[in-house]
C-alpha cells in the first residue's frame, strides 16, 4: 500500500556532505530489517562522496541491525549522543559523553517523588542493569537486578564504567505526560527524551543529545549544519532535525518531529530515507553539465 504522503522536493541546488539517519522507525523497517533499496542508496551516497552517520538511541552492542551493511559508512552516534562508535572496528568506542553517577542518583530520587511507581535501568558502556519492576523490553543476559541506587553506587576508589544512559519507565502515565513531568522536575540536571511508544524516558548528561554530538563530529570534519541532511521519527530526533540544514520527518513520525523537520518523506516501511537519498543524487546528476555526478 502506497502512502498518501509524497516526499517534499529538496531545495536546489543542494550538495550535502553528510547524511545523518536515525534507525528504528526511520532507516529500519518495522521488522528491524534494512531493505536492499536502502542499502543500495547508502552505498550510492557514499560513492558520491557523502558521509553517512547512523544516529540512534541504541547502545553500540545493539547495532547488529546495520553493522553488516556499513561498507565505508561505519560511524555511529549511539545512546542518543552519549557514545560515538566505529562499526567497522567491531563497535569500538571512539568517544563517550557520560552521565555523572551522582547526577543520575539525583534524577532517580527526584523522579521517585515526582512520579511514584517509576522503575529504572542503567545503561553502561559495557553492560545493562535494571530494577526488578523494570519491564522486559529487551534485557541483556547477565544483567544485575537491583535498586537503581545500588546499581549506580561505585565500590572502592576505582571508578566504574561510564553511565551512558539512565532509563525510567512509568506504568500509568502517557509517554508525553511522563516526559513533561520529568523535564519539569529535573530538566535542569540532565537531558530527557524518549523514542518508545511506551512511557519510557531516556536520560543523558546535560547537553548531551543526538544533535550536540553530531555537531561535534561535523565540526571535527569541517562540515557545517547547512551541509547535513537528517532523518528521524521520534522526539529524541527533534533537536537533530532542527539543527541540520535539511531534515525529514518520516511518514510515521511523531507530531513534534513533523513540526521540527524542514520536509517530510514516506514511512520507514516504504523506504522513506532511500527515496530522499535517490532524489538528492538524481538532483546532483541533473545539475552536472557533463551528465556525471
Amino acid at each position: 500500500m502506497t502512502s498518501a504522503i509524497d516526499p517534499l522536493p529538496l531545495p536546489q541546488p543542494l550538495t550535502p556532505r553528510l547524511i545523518a539517519t536515525d534507525l528504528d522507525g526511520t532507516l529500519l523497517r518495522d521488522d528491524k530489517s534494512i531493505s536492499d533499496r536502502t542499502v543500495a542508496a547508502l552505498a550510492a551516497a557514499e560513492e558520491a562522496g557523502i558521509e553517512v552517520f547512523f544516529v540512534t538511541g541504541r547502545p553500540a552492542r545493539w547495532m547488529g541491525v546495520v553493522s553488516d551493511h556499513v561498507q565505508g559508512h561505519g560511524l555511529a552516534i549511539c545512546a542518543n549522543g552519549a557514545a560515538v562508535v566505529d562499526l567497522r572496528a567491531g563497535g569500538k568506542l571512539l568517544e563517550v559523553r557520560p552521565l555523572d553517577r551522582d547526577t543520575a542518583l539525583a534524577v532517580v530520587r527526584a523522579l521517585r517523588d515526582a512520579a511514584p511507581g517509576t522503575s529504572f535501568a542503567v545503561e553502561l558502556t559495557n553492560a545493562f542493569h535494571h530494577e526488578p519492576d523494570y519491564p522486559p523490553f529487551q534485557l541483556d543476559e547477565g544483567s544485575t537486578v537491583a535498586a537503581a541506587e545500588k546499581l549506580l553506587h561505585e565500590e572502592g576508589s576505582a571508578p566504574g564504567p561510564p553511565v551512558i544512559k539512565l532509563l525510567a519507565h512509568h506504568p500509568e502515565l502517557t509517554p508525553d505526560a511522563f516526559l513533561t513531568v520529568a523535564r519539569t522536575a529535573v530538566g535542569h540536571l540532565a537531558n530527557f527524551t524518549r523514542s518508545s511508544p511506551t512511557a519510557l524516558l531516556e536520560i543523558s548528561g546535560l547537553g548531551v543529545s543526538k544533535a550536540s554530538t553530531l555537531a561535534l563530529c561535523c565540526a571535527q570534519r569541517g562540515i557545517s549544519a547547512d551541509e547535513v541532511v537528517a532523518f528521524g521519527d521520534m522526539p529524541n530526533d527533534v533537536e537533530m532535525l532542527t539543527w541540520a540544514g535539511t531534515s525529514y520527518a518520516m511518514g510515521n513520525a511523531h507530531p513534534d518531529v513533523i513540526a521540527a523537520a524542514s520536509g517530510r518523506t514516506v514511512a520507514n516501511n516504504e523506504d522513506g530515507v532511500a527515496v530522499i537519498i535517490e532524489q538528492i543524487l538524481a538532483g546532483e546528476q541533473a545539475q552536472a553539465p557533463d551528465g556525471n555526478s
